[in-house]
């Protein structure tokens, strides 16, 4: 069978116009920048649940290739070490699904080389007290700030185990993450499971983008026991949500 030139440059053509879009999305996605969406209320009252933020993938390649970093008080979209990976995550019957690790969204609050320690729900860096205005206002109001948990007084709970450690020196590559749902079970974060190594980094987020309103309000109710989402009620006049997510100047005062 003879195939003429043409024709195979015709099917080209046709197959590029309905997949140059594809690519483009892919590399717009990969690395200039993406969306994502919140899942529960280990962010509040940051970040609220179903809100869509704005991902800008290429500072982290930036800093996976040796320029720059991610700052303290940066909100970070990652994947959990795999290593980790227990029933807090995936309880029966999911429990065979280990090589599934969902995106979290935390706060970043040590680099690598900090020392990080956690006790009756403070925070501290480098011997540094962190003022946690941005969070504590917050639950204490509800009634919820939690400083008698296990995770409230450690940086480190080896669930199987139970050993508690409440100081952690954090290596090369390594970055301790929380929520700032500082209710007690609020959040899994790095008290949990561990520092989160770069490669595992997503990105930073750098806006919340949708929904543009939101209301003013947010009852926390600590007593409920049903998903921590729906523990929330939202009330009163309603403001703009579109806005940029900077780290609390809590961390710039550090030493």
């Amino acid at each position: 069978m003879i195939v003429r030139k043409d024709s195979l440059l015709t099917n080209w053509r046709s197959v590029w116009s309905w997949g140059e879009p594809l690519v483009f999305a892919v590399l717009l996605t990969q690395l200039v920048g993406t969306l994502v969406g919140v899942d529960g209320a280990s962010m509040m009252p940051t970040l609220r649940h179903h809100e869509r933020l704005l991902i800008p993938k290429y500072e982290t390649w930036l800093h996976k290739l040796g320029i720059g970093d991610f700052k303290r008080g940066d909100i970070l979209v990652f994947k959990p070490p795999t290593q980790s990976l227990n029933k807090s995550f995936f309880g029966p019957p999911f429990s065979g699904l280990g090589s599934y690790r969902p995106f979290l969204v935390k706060r970043l609050i040590g680099l690598p080389g900090d020392t990080v320690r956690v006790s009756g729900g403070e925070v501290y860096l480098n011997g540094a007290l962190l003022s946690q205005g941005f969070t504590s206002v917050y639950w204490q109001s509800q009634g919820c700030w939690d400083t008698g948990s296990l995770l409230a007084n450690a940086a480190r709970v080896d669930e199987a185990s139970g050993q508690v450690t409440p100081q952690i020196t954090l290596k090369a590559g390594q970055y301790f993450v929380m929520g700032d749902n500082r209710t007690a079970g609020g959040s899994e974060d790095s008290r949990l499971f561990g520092p989160v190594p770069l490669r595992d980094i997503a990105g930073r987020a750098a806006a919340v983008v949708w929904p543009v309103m939101r209301q003013i309000d947010a009852k926390y109710n600590c007593a409920a026991s049903h998903r921590p989402q729906d523990h929330v009620t939202y009330s009163g006049k309603t403001k703009l949500n579109l806005r940029l997510l900077r780290p609390p100047a809590a961390f710039e005062r550090l030493p």
